[in-house]
């Protein structure tokens, strides 16, 4: 049952933000906190892995406060979304030999994040007047979430 809530919660972080995921449970497997390495993700740990996932989920955290940035949920968006929480929560399931069941709680996780964080985002928005605080609040969420998460494996 902890798999299935720390896998759908990676998942809801994918949705916040699609590379925030991948990047944070590549450096735990770097880091020797998650152990892949007979898992078809085992590449997350690899040397490179978490400094590119890292560069991508920086690059996400810029690019989304244009105004001119599309909708996560726009299909090459929430397909993203879906697959890095799949990916994501198979990496968690992956060490105790449940990752068909991590992959899909991350995966389910993915579509209740995109489809939640854009409501309450536009929410948040319309309350301080304009979409960049609650773009940053956003952020905030996703970066201490995925920590948090990782941390609890």
């Amino acid at each position: 049952m902890v798999l299935f809530f720390l896998a759908f919660a990676i998942g809801i972080i994918a949705g916040l933000r699609s590379m925030m995921a991948p990047a944070v449970v590549s450096w735990a497997a770097r880091l020797g906190w998650l152990n892949l390495s007979n898992s078809w993700v085992a590449f997350l740990g690899y040397a490179l892995a978490p400094w590119m996932f890292s560069i991508a989920a920086i690059g996400e955290l810029i690019n989304d406060k244009p105004a001119r940035t599309p909708s996560r949920k726009v299909p090459a968006q929430f397909i993203t979304r879906i697959v890095t929480g799949g990916i994501s929560g198979w990496a968690l399931g992956a060490p105790t030999g449940r990752a068909i069941i991590g992959t899909i709680a991350g995966m389910l996780g993915a579509v209740a994040g995109t489809l939640g964080g854009a409501a309450v985002r536009t929410r948040l928005g319309k309350a301080f007047g304009k979409d960049l605080p609650a773009a940053l609040l956003e952020d905030v969420v996703a970066i201490v979430g995925a920590i948090v998460i990782v941390g609890g494996i």
